[in-house]
Formats: structure tokens, sequence, C-alpha cells
């Protein structure tokens, strides 16, 4: 168990499920469980918490998921390259709590960290979608929650690997800022699992990233799992731009690819830090002290603050020399950024997502 929680809360229509009795039976000593004809009103934030979200962060409510469970990327857009990137919903909101996460803002209102306990139907799903498909597919789980945080209790990610490596031209990414790896590493995944971990510099990681893995426990944990058969990525992002910025991540990159060879990273994100006038709001009142979060950004054309352009360019750039100088190279590409800072970092225009996306599916790491 690696995060505490103050109470779990089971929808009455699902406390025979699998998932509720694995959880329950998981649970420390102390830690009640109530049984609640509907979890969306046990999701609610708490508004006489001091902190309805940090509040909310340490209630899990196990229940139905009553909306389909794949959707497309919440980044794409016209405006930005993509990676064409889908996302399978399992849960909501997440144990630990980074200064910066956009959650603060997006599930303000309902909180508590959902698991939705009908999961499996996510399956069928995934079979219609693949079916209707013409092009390997990238499916990730770690957008509105993180993918590996409470797999001690819930051990979803099993049955998650167990299901795609039965199905070729399906790829999992299970995205991720814990060490909560145990749970994979008797598993064959026949190389149709993808594990992630977004990384920060230390400086970002002790300011930030609260109940997070530290970025060498994240990079050890890649090489475990790489070990046991499983591809791997890393998502720099959200990439800060504060002061020795770019000897920070120049040293990370240094640890992560002394650790995990280049050739065998399938690729590496880049992103900048952006948020939205909601978001940034409650970031600042909710973490007052916190240097990364009080730098002089602009409000982009997007209608999100983002650091100044040449700045945020020069960084992009020395990251992007840093990763190019290892042989061979590391496939990177750019997150909620244009097609026009895209030509500028990588030197070339973005792939249609559908072409990037079948790439970063099918683990051809070489071909552009």
């Amino acid at each position: 168990m690696r995060f505490e929680l103050d109470a779990v809360y089971v929808e009455e229509e699902m406390r025979a499920t699998a998932l509720a009795r694995r959880v329950i039976a998981a649970l420390p000593p102390g830690v009640p469980v109530y049984h609640v004809p509907d979890g969306r009103i046990a999701a609610r934030a708490d508004r006489g918490a001091a902190d309805p979200f940090a509040a909310g962060k340490r209630r899990m409510v196990i229940m139905r998921r009553r909306s389909r469970f794949l959707t497309g990327c919440p980044a794409a857009s016209n405006e930005f390259a993509c990676c064409g990137y889908l996302v399978m919903e399992l849960a909501s909101n997440c144990p630990m709590d980074c200064g910066y996460c956009f959650l603060q803002e997006f599930v303000a209102d309902n909180p508590g960290f959902q698991v939705y306990a009908n999961y499996a139907d996510a399956f069928a799903e995934l079979d219609r979608v693949q079916a209707a498909a013409d092009r390997p597919l990238r499916i990730g789980t770690g957008e509105l929650a993180d993918s590996l945080a409470f797999d001690s209790l819930t051990g979803m990610s099993r049955d998650l690997v167990r299901y795609f490596a039965g199905r070729a031209g399906l790829t999992l990414e299970l995205k991720t800022k814990t060490d909560e790896i145990e749970n994979l590493l008797d598993l064959d995944s026949r190389g149709r699992t993808l594990v992630s971990w977004t990384l920060s510099p230390e400086r970002v990681f002790r300011s930030s990233e609260h109940r997070t893995a530290s970025p060498s426990a994240r990079i050890a944990a890649a090489r475990r799992v790489l070990e046991a058969g499983y591809r791997v990525g890393f998502h720099l992002d959200p990439i800060i731009a504060c002061d020795g910025a770019d000897r920070d991540y120049s040293a990370l990159l240094d640890e992560l690819f002394a650790t995990v060879p280049a050739a065998r990273i399938e690729f590496i994100s880049l992103g900048g830090l952006r948020m939205t006038p909601g978001l940034r709001a409650a970031a600042r009142r909710r973490f007052p002290r916190d240097p990364m979060l009080l730098g002089e950004e602009v409000l982009a054309p997007d209608g999100r603050y983002r650091a100044f352009a040449p700045l945020r360019m020069r960084l992009y750039e020395a990251i992007n020399r840093r990763i190019a100088r290892e042989k061979p190279g590391v496939r990177v590409y750019l997150c909620m950024e244009s097609a026009a800072t895209y030509r500028r970092v990588l030197g070339a225009a973005p792939p249609a997502p559908a072409a990037l996306g079948a790439r970063l599916a099918d683990g051809n790491r070489r071909d552009g």
C-alpha cells in the first residue's frame, strides 16, 4: 500500500464485482468501507473540507462507469500536432498531488478517486474499435488517473496486460509517476504493453510532485520492467522553464540514458508547462510557495499560460540536442504544441496523427 485512504465507498451494484472484492481484501486495517446507492454522490467535493480536492484523493469510490470507456486524447485538436493516442478511462483522479496537475480544475467538482468496477466492459469496446481500425492503435489509461497508483489494491494492470497480450495490433500504454510495478513483473506481455514514466528533474520533483516516486526510482523501475519484457517510453511533460532548467534536464537525461539504453526506448515526448487561467489560480491557491508555479508566463493564443515562446523554444531545442547525442536516436515528439513549433524544434512537419500513432503503437522505432 503506497497511499493512504480515509475511506472506501462501494456502489451497491458493484459490491459483488471482482475489483471490489480485491480492494476490500487488500485494504490495511482501519480503513472503513461503506456501501452507497450511487457512487457519483460519494465522489462529489466535500465543500466543508479545508482543501476539497486533496480530501477527495483520500476517498476511493468503486462504482460503475455509465458512459463509454474509450475516448480521443483530450489534448487533440486542430491547433496542435497530435500523436494519435486513444484514452481508456478506467479511473478518475490520482492519490498523488502534483502542483501543476490539470485535474485540480478538471475534476474539482467530483474529486473522489473513482475506480470503475465494470472495466471489463472496456474490452468489448476495444474489440469493436480494433475491428474497424486500419492501423495499429496505442491505448493509454494514464490521462485522468495514474495507471499504476493503487494497483497493489486493484490488480487491474494484470487483467489489462493479459488482454492486450492476445491482441496483435493493439498496444497498451500504462503511464505513471510511481514505482509500483510488482504486478507486472511475472506476466508475459508479448511486447504489447508499453510502460511509460513522466520524468522531471530532481528540483521540480521536490518542489511540485508530492507523493510521487523520485525520478531515480522511476528510472530504476523502468529498467526492471524493460528486463521483464515490456517496452518503455518517457514523457518530459510538463517541462518547466525555471532558472537552470537546461542543466537540470540534461542531468536528468544523463541519468536516464545511463540506466535505460537509448536503443530500448520507444519514445520521449516533450511538452511545456501550460495552464488555463482557472488551473493557474487553483494551483497557486493550493501551493502558494511552490516556485515552479510562479513563473512569468504569458497568455498564449490557445488561452493557456505558457513560458515566453523564445525561452520555451530554446529549452526544447537544448533538450532535443541532448537526446540526439544518443545513438541510435530516440524518437521525440511534442505534445500540445503547434505545427510551427514542431518544425522549429524537430526540423520537420509533424506526421499525421494516424501515422504517428501507428508508429508509436507498433514498436518500430526507426521508421522516421
